[in-house]
């Protein structure tokens, strides 16, 4: 009897609403939003500190170009598997794939931007 009630307190697997995609979609738009604030700030500093022609305005504005792709790969990737969890469980884990390999190729075309404009 106590074998057939075990089942019964099993917690149900996380499941998304619209809500929460939407929460999601806000919170990355946030973290995009401060990423371009901050990377204006870094970017007038060096050109305040070193002048606006110089080799450190050049790289405020790599870094921030670079950390901007970044905001915006992980504010996709979480938009993503918000996504993926408001759909049947079956499917979740190909979803979560997807959105995993989306995200990789987002990062390594960021670095890879990153690094051709440094040089």
């Amino acid at each position: 009897m106590l074998g057939l009630c075990g089942g019964c307190h099993q917690k149900p697997p996380p499941v998304a609403t619209p809500a929460d995609v939407a929460a999601a979609q806000q919170e990355a738009q946030h973290e995009v939003e401060q990423a371009k604030i901050e990377a204006k700030k870094d970017v007038k500093s060096a050109a305040k500190v070193m002048g606006v022609d110089s080799k450190d305005v050049a790289r405020a504005r790599v870094t921030g170009a670079f950390d901007i792709a970044m905001a915006h790969a992980d504010g996709d990737h979480k938009v993503a598997i918000e996504t993926c969890m408001t759909l049947a469980p079956a499917v979740q884990a190909s979803c979560k794939d997807q959105a995993d390999t989306a995200y990789q190729s987002a990062v390594a075309k960021a670095k890879a931007l990153r690094v051709s404009q440094q040089q």
